[in-house]
């Protein structure tokens, strides 16, 4: 097969596939070959694809036969100075070689009982891994301070003091270090910071260089081309949108507790949640009804199975789950 090649430029589909499993926020990956990096699904766009979204799906079955229900358009990625490792993967799947690449990603939301993908090759793996950084559950995660000692001095050794200040001042923005709150949607700049500064091995495999000493002992698995990129993306989209959005209710089954309800919403923004605010929040905004059934907690009394209220969504314009009103509360 042949991407679509016009003016030099050739146009990929990938798709970033989230499932909860375990209380895991996973994503679908395709496993890959001895001494490679894992990547996403993904393919280029033919002349038999109708559309976009008709591509990517094509894409996605064919390599993990997977049928997608739930997806948006996420971002378009087309940076030229990050082109050459794309084009190249392009090839080995069947691609042509072009001076620039774009790339269009895809957000899909699976339910973990739907989401077994049969092909040896394609497996979930938990997005905290790629951006451990990123789960605060339990805390500051272990690997901040590893991120915090890089990126200082990083900072201390910029060229000049304006140069110093300002990465300084982005670091504080994006991590909420020094009486900064942290701003769990901020999780594509977090990644770019660490991008720019040097000290992740996507930056050194961008510009063909074997990564430094810092960038490949730094906490966080790389990814193929720019698919760790594209995951952060993806977080970041999630954590905003299941504000004002019904997002959150596409990884539950038809039927769940409140408590898998929290558990998902903790594993999406990667923030531990008060259980009851949380109930509280979910029932002023009449997200949920009780089914009428129950279901016994391990180590507690039977708890009501709820469903998703559908009808929420014609009664008003935003029936999300808005946890960052909720946190002024007190909920964290």
């Amino acid at each position: 097969m042949t991407g679509v090649v016009s003016s030099n430029v050739t146009v990929d589909l990938t798709a970033v596939i989230v499932s909860v499993r375990d209380r895991m926020p996973c994503v679908l990956e395709i496993d890959p070959e001895a001494g490679g990096r894992p990547h996403l699904p993904w393919g280029p766009l033919g002349p038999e694809h109708h559309t976009l979204e008709a591509g990517l799906r094509e894409w996605v079955e064919r390599q993990t036969r997977l049928s997608l229900g739930y997806v948006e358009q996420l971002y378009t990625f087309g940076d030229s100075s990050r082109a050459g490792a794309t084009s190249a993967a392009a090839e080995r799947v069947g691609g042509a070689r072009a001076a620039r690449n774009i790339s269009v990603a895809y957000l899909a939301l699976v339910h973990a009982d739907g989401a077994l993908a049969s092909v040896s090759d394609a497996a979930w793996r938990g997005w905290y891994e790629h951006l451990p950084w990123e789960d605060w559950r339990g805390g500051e995660p272990k690997s901040m301070r590893t991120v915090r000692d890089r990126l200082e001095y990083w900072a201390a050794t910029g060229d000049g003091d304006e140069v110093r200040a300002r990465r300084r001042t982005r670091i504080r923005l994006a991590f909420g270090e020094n009486g900064m709150p942290r701003d769990e949607e901020r999780v594509l700049e977090r990644y770019e910071l660490l991008y720019e500064a040097g000290l992740i091995p996507e930056a050194w495999y961008d510009d063909a260089l074997h990564p430094s000493a810092q960038a490949a002992s730094m906490p966080g698995r790389p990814m193929g081309t720019d698919h760790r990129r594209m995951l952060a993306t993806a977080i970041g989209r999630l954590r905003g949108k299941i504000k004002y959005r019904p997002v959150l209710f596409e990884l539950m089954p038809q039927s769940f507790t409140l408590l898998a309800l929290q558990r998902t919403a903790e594993a999406l923004t990667g923030a531990g949640l008060h259980k009851q605010n949380f109930r509280r929040l979910v029932y002023n905004q009449q997200l949920v009804e009780p089914t009428g059934d129950v279901e016994q907690e391990t180590g507690g009394r039977p708890a009501k199975l709820m469903r998703f209220r559908r009808e929420v969504e014609l009664e008003r314009p935003s029936p999300g789950v808005r946890m960052s009103a909720t946190r002024r509360a007190g909920l964290v």
